[in-house]
């Protein structure tokens, strides 16, 4: 799948992902039904939501990339795994911004440092956040490649933690709708969800493939001034 998804060229992609993100939006706002307890504040679920998926698919992203990195040592995957972890970091800020904006209009309050899904998600948003800290902190090479390989790594232990805090908190903020027995929503409202977190990744694969073309780019011009110089 991750082949596939590679040899997409990459404006066909960023065009699907501006036609996705129109008919989630479209989905989400004319289509989907108003929540019978929240009404219209309810519309943020389909955006926080899938952008929280979203994050936790590009942190999940970047440690695979840094196990093939440790593993195999596959040219480029430490690149790939530091270009995917950007975007989790980039997903995970606009997380925190829609979950603050959820939490004032059904707490009245833009943060709970007593409600642990804020604060796990929290967590894991500055531990990735610091990644890069750590990344430039120490001059390119092998030695870099691996303690960013392993620093992604011990990251993902904070996914299902953040993950599970949620389902299991009691707030109305944060209900569970996927049980054992499905989502528990509508039909309606369960496309509005799958096409908004379609759009979403389809949105962070093309930021991602950009991003890597313009390192790739910068490196090789480097390269170039490099030998020119010599």
């Amino acid at each position: 799948m991750a082949l596939r998804l590679r040899n997409i060229p990459l404006p066909l992609l960023a065009s699907g992902a501006v036609a996705l993100v129109a008919a989630a939006l479209a989905l989400i706002f004319f289509y989907a039904p108003l929540d019978a307890d929240q009404g219209l504040s309810q519309k943020i679920f389909y955006l926080h939501v899938p952008i929280a998926l979203t994050a936790y698919a590009c942190f999940g992203w970047g440690a695979a990339k840094a196990f093939l990195h440790l593993w195999k040592r596959s040219p480029g995957a430490d690149l790939e795994s530091y270009a995917a972890i950007h975007q989790g970091v980039i997903f995970g800020a606009l997380t925190l911004i829609t979950g603050s904006i959820w939490a004032k209009i059904s707490w009245g309050h833009w943060w709970l440092w007593g409600e642990r899904q804020l604060v796990l998600f929290l967590v894991l948003f500055l531990f990735y956040s610091a990644y890069f800290m750590l990344r430039y902190s120490v001059e390119p090479g092998p030695a870099r490649a691996n303690m960013c390989a392993v620093y992604a790594l011990f990251g993902v232990v904070l996914i299902p933690v953040s993950w599970l805090a949620i389902r299991l908190a009691n707030d109305f903020i944060h209900p569970v709708v996927f049980t054992r027995h499905g989502p528990q929503m509508s039909a309606s409202m369960f496309l509005a969800f799958c096409v908004s977190w379609a759009s979403l990744l389809a949105l962070a694969g093309t930021m991602y493939r950009v991003e890597l073309a313009g390192k790739r780019l910068d490196a090789h011009l480097r390269e170039l001034r490099e030998l020119l110089a010599a």
